[in-house]
């Protein structure tokens, strides 16, 4: 059984960092692009950050562009991480992980519809 299993919030202030990590199993996810994606009361789920099977290629929501970072762990491709830095409010949500069941290329890394598996999220408040 595939599971994606997100860890790593909490409740911080503006200006924080914390970071995320998404740990896959049931299946490889070396050869398949990974995100992160969010969800804040009211809204829809949003796309905040995606990387290809390789890490070479890192893709981000022009709203936490230069203050996340995504990344793959170098030795366990099947473990992502989510580096939020200078948090704001508007930041609060819950934040899921995704996993495509191949590798995503473009637009596509952007779009929920690309990715098959999904965390159960972990919650992020940012205080002001």
């Amino acid at each position: 059984q595939v599971q994606l299993v997100e860890s790593g919030g909490g409740l911080v202030q503006a200006g924080d960092s914390l970071r995320l990590s998404c740990a896959a199993s049931g299946r490889t996810f070396s050869r398949s692009a990974m995100g992160w994606f969010r969800q804040a009361p009211g809204k829809e789920r949003e796309f905040v950050a995606a990387i290809s099977r390789s890490g070479g290629s890192t893709y981000y929501a022009d709203s936490v562009q230069g203050r996340f970072t995504i990344s793959r762990a170098a030795n366990a491709k099947d473990t992502v991480y989510l580096q939020m830095n200078s948090l704001k409010p508007e930041d609060t949500a819950v934040y899921y992980c995704a996993a495509d069941r191949s590798d995503c290329s473009g637009d596509d890394c952007y779009a929920l519809y690309t990715y098959d598996y999904w965390g159960l999220g972990t919650q992020v408040t940012v205080s002001s």
